[in-house]
């Protein structure tokens, strides 16, 4: 069982203000909403976060105005759609810091993007015996593409394992590091526990153990500040439904000199220039992963949850979550039926609960019957 909490303010002040919870809730319309008779009190954001109203307002007002394909068309409306999607673009450049726009890559989401990664990098750069390490905390879309690679190329899938207490077994990852993988790919953060990694560190061993380091950002990124540069990652992937935007837009992040080493992953139109039926030559970087008509809307979503986000400030979300997590988890460990999952020293915004004698999924429909959304079982 988990919940994931998530609320912010709408005016700008420093991390440690407090937060007007009635003001920003009234920003978010689905939640003006009663289920089963009682306010509805979303704490399910671990899965798929709600839309506050201007996000709502961007994608609709995007339709009523603007819609059109981009890149290609030369009337107004494909200006401004081309305008609106590659200006979100470089929304996502800014907001995790990367040196370029090249280095952003839209895709449907962190599963969409660490395939593409897998395939991708994994055609040009793993071959037959060579070695792959992720961790026992990883999401089931940061182990299914590396399983089904080593699969398909003859690699090794390396673990590394973790504590009972939910933290990553640093030792044993540096062992395993010995073996020198072709690529680690890493969670930030548990979606599972809240386990914070020191991916920056993490991500030291690994280039000097001669690999590179994919970064699975799904749960980091509406909870912390996030600087690509600073944790020196070669790919970082991450949803926009989680951090308040719409459904199946997401990014890759990726080191503009790899990226454009690899294969792309689809073929069609937008990643190419020219296309003979004897050859094809690619589009130039961030295009050449982009096959097809883009989520335009999404991306102009994404864009603007990252407004909402900066308006409220990153830093204060996160301090305003950590007081959140302390007062749930002292309160959960005052009662001996109530077992936290995950006793991380570093955590972000996820509580994971068991309670002695009931099953995940009866927690789950007695706290719907109160009007509770949490995700039930893992």
């Amino acid at each position: 069982m988990e919940a994931s909490t998530r609320v912010v303010r709408d005016d700008i002040g420093s991390a440690a203000d407090e937060i007007d919870v009635a003001k920003i809730r009234a920003r978010f319309p689905i939640l003006a909403q009663r289920v089963k008779g009682k306010p509805l009190v979303y704490l399910d954001n671990a899965a798929s976060s709600q839309k506050p109203e201007n996000v709502i307002d961007a994608v609709s007002a995007y339709y009523r105005h603007d819609h059109a394909n981009v890149h290609r068309g030369v009337h107004t409306l494909s200006e401004r759609a081309t305008d609106a999607y590659e200006g979100a673009r470089e929304r996502c450049r800014g907001f995790i810091n990367a040196r370029s726009v090249s280095e952003i890559v839209f895709v449907r989401g962190t599963t969409e993007g660490i395939n593409l990664v897998a395939n991708s990098f994994g055609d040009a750069f793993v071959k037959q015996g060579d070695a792959i390490l992720v961790t026992e905390m990883e999401h089931h879309s940061n182990i299914v593409p590396w399983q089904m690679l080593c699969r398909r190329k003859g690699a090794r899938l390396l673990v590394a394992p973790m504590h009972d207490s939910g933290e990553l077994d640093i030792e044993a990852y540096r062992r395993l590091l010995d073996e020198k993988p072709v690529i680690a790919a890493l969670t930030h953060v548990s979606n599972a526990l809240g386990t914070v990694n020191a991916v920056s560190d993490l991500t030291r061993m690994a280039h000097a153990a001669g690999s590179r380091v994919l970064v699975d950002g799904a749960q980091s990124i509406p909870h912390t500040r996030v600087d690509v540069e600073a944790i020196g990652c070669d790919f970082y992937v991450f949803s926009g439904h989680k951090m308040y935007a719409p459904t199946g837009i997401g990014v890759v992040y990726g080191r503009e000199a790899i990226l454009d080493a690899m294969p792309p992953w689809q073929g069609g139109g937008e990643m190419i220039r020219e296309v003979t039926f004897e050859h094809t030559e690619f589009n130039v970087l961030p295009w050449k992963y982009e096959a097809g008509t883009p989520n335009i809307s999404g991306a102009v979503g994404l864009a603007s949850a990252i407004d909402f986000m900066e308006e409220i400030g990153v830093e204060r979300i996160a301090a305003h979550e950590r007081r959140l997590l302390d007062h749930a988890t002292s309160q959960a460990v005052q009662r001996p039926w109530f077992r936290v999952i995950g006793t991380a020293g570093e955590k972000a915004g996820v509580l994971s609960f068991a309670i002695d004698g009931a099953h995940p999924n009866d927690v789950g429909m007695m706290l719907d019957a109160e009007g509770i959304a949490v995700r039930a079982g893992h």
